[in-house]
């Protein structure tokens, strides 16, 4: 007798694990706690709606799209008129207009309710999580409005449209819109994080503006209304404000030589405009442009915290999915002590993370309200946190890439692009030389900022004995200016672990506590994730992964 195998019977699909879509992205104990204890629980109904969004399928395809069409420069029109306009897919503009319409952009500065920077960091974070190249130009919108109220003019005139809920794309007259988005250009080629060599100059105007001219190396989000921009003016190296579309509808010169061809943050467009006879408005003194413009890069520097917290986030929900409905040698993966002790370490790392992250936030809210300890507190756990919690994020992400497998590498399954995008936020706004340097020179300066950072990590002397040893460490090697600067990051990753350890030590449930400061600062592991020592709580960790 014959028997035939039904066609197909070689393709039947076993033990995929099903898709991570239709589920609340800010189900998350960490984001909800950190949001009530910085005093934003007013915010948990919307902030679940937005997670809810970003955890749909809608919404994860719209983050594929935007990725897989990138932006396309279109330097001239058909008649061969210069128009330097960038071409974006549906998707990507379904995202902004989300992320506007929700606040994430400049609104929390029109907002004066108490927690209203931490509301909007936790949607950040969480919309952020399906897609986190649009969340560039959202970023630096929000960034523009404290470094913009150095002109009191142009502030006046700009900030009501930069902290409105309208997505308003296209080069217009910036006063004719109902929206405004913010770029920010500092960094050329000749100098990069040394923008103190930039060659760019400015020429002042008798009606009171600057005539620019010369080519910047990276300026993110080019169709963005306006830019504050670097230039030497006879002064010295001063901030401008340059917007696409002059008050009178005529173009500005804004000369889109190139698009960046980028590892990751594909659906962002970064650019090398040329400046050649722009106008621009001044903003801050002359020649104090860095001063000036330090207020943008501190407050994107807390995106890029955000931003790695959130990547970091996102990878582990996509490793807990995977352990919870992956089945081998006869049970599912989570249930295997190996993958648990990967998975605790990973959510350690995320909690830290986040938990640093919603503190800073909370910073900006109490220092926007008045606070000089919590301004003096930022200036400098902002460097540390930031360097830090986006050097780690690549190493997470890859972590969790490989509880995936196979599936982990491949497009299809979303891991590898945040694995691609995992590395930016430790580039931009200063690379991890750069931030360390920056905590060095507060260190050295700001004694109110030292003051405000011994203050916070002191808040839980005693509450571990592994926390104190760790802080008496930090302090002996503070004490000793022998070659501090090639110290530079030994010292600034043990200030970020111990900040992070204070923070969980009197917030988190004690198990993570345990965990973290047995790993992280009496150094009870090994160089990889997945090492914790034999003894700690795991359940007590893995309670806290994200649900998906």
């Amino acid at each position: 007798m014959t028997t035939t195998t039904p066609l197909g019977r070689t393709h039947e699909v076993l033990n995929q694990v099903p898709p991570l879509v239709g589920h609340d992205v800010a189900d998350d104990p960490v984001l909800l706690e950190g949001l009530a204890r910085e005093g934003a629980d007013w915010y948990a109904d919307d902030l679940h709606r937005v997670g809810v969004l970003a955890g749909s399928a809608e919404v994860q395809e719209w983050a594929r799209l935007a990725n897989e069409h990138e932006p396309v420069l279109r330097t001239h029109d058909r008649y061969g008129n210069r128009i330097d306009e960038v071409e974006f897919h549906p998707s990507y503009h379904a995202l902004m207009d989300v992320a506007v319409r929700e606040g994430l952009a400049g609104a929390a500065w029109a907002e004066h309710k108490a927690g209203t920077h931490v509301a909007r960091a936790a949607g950040f974070m969480a919309w952020s999580s399906a897609e986190q190249g649009h969340g560039c130009p959202i970023s630096m919108t929000y960034a523009v409005v404290p470094a913009l109220r150095a002109n009191a003019a142009l502030s006046a005139e700009y900030e009501p449209l930069l902290t409105s809920r309208v997505y308003d794309p296209g080069l217009r007259a910036p006063l004719g819109k109902r929206g405004l988005l913010a770029g920010m250009g500092m960094t050329e080629k000749q100098g990069g994080s040394d923008v103190r060599a930039n060659t760019t100059t400015a020429t002042p105007q008798s009606d009171g503006t600057w005539l620019l001219r010369g080519h910047k190396w990276f300026t993110s989000a080019p169709m963005n209304d306006l830019f504050l921009v670097l230039a030497q003016a006879p002064g010295g190296l001063s901030c401008f404000l340059v917007p696409r579309v002059l008050p009178d509808g005529g173009r500005n010169t804004f000369l889109i030589q190139r698009l960046k061809q980028k590892l990751g943050n594909r659906s962002n467009a970064s650019s090398e405009p040329e400046f050649d006879q722009t106008v621009a408005w001044p903003v801050g003194a002359e020649g104090q442009g860095v001063r000036t413009i330090i207020e943008m890069v501190t407050m994107t520097r807390l995106d890029c915290v955000l931003g790695s917290a959130a990547g970091t986030r996102a990878a582990l929900a996509l490793a807990a999915h995977q352990a919870r409905h992956r089945h081998a040698f006869g049970s599912a993966l989570i249930d295997k002590p190996l993958m648990r002790n990967v998975l605790a370490d990973l959510a350690l790392e995320s909690e830290a993370a986040t938990t640093l992250a919603l503190r800073l936030a909370g910073a900006v809210d109490r220092s926007a309200r008045g606070s000089e300890t919590e301004r003096a507190f930022l200036r400098l756990a902002t460097a540390v946190g930031k360097y830090w919690v986006c050097k780690r994020q690549p190493a997470a992400v890859a972590e969790a890439l490989e509880c995936l497998g196979g599936n982990g590498y491949d497009e299809a399954f979303g891991a590898a692009r945040l694995y691609r995008e995992a590395p930016l936020n430790g580039i931009w706004e200063g690379s991890g030389n750069v931030n360390a340097l920056d905590v060095l020179r507060a260190l050295a300066r700001e004694p109110e900022a030292v003051a405000a950072f011994r203050a916070e990590i002191e808040a839980a002397a005693g509450g571990d004995a592994r926390l104190d040893a760790a802080w008496r460490g930090i302090q002996a090697e503070l004490a000793d200016p022998a070659e501090l600067e090639l110290r530079a990051r030994r010292v600034v990753e043990r200030m970020a672990l111990v900040l992070q350890g204070s923070l969980l030590v009197r917030h988190a449930p004690a198990a993570v506590a345990d965990a973290f400061c047995a790993s992280r600062l009496a150094g009870d592991r090994g160089l990889a994730f997945g090492t914790l020592p034999a003894g700690v709580a795991l359940g007590g960790v893995l309670d806290r992964l994200p649900r998906g």
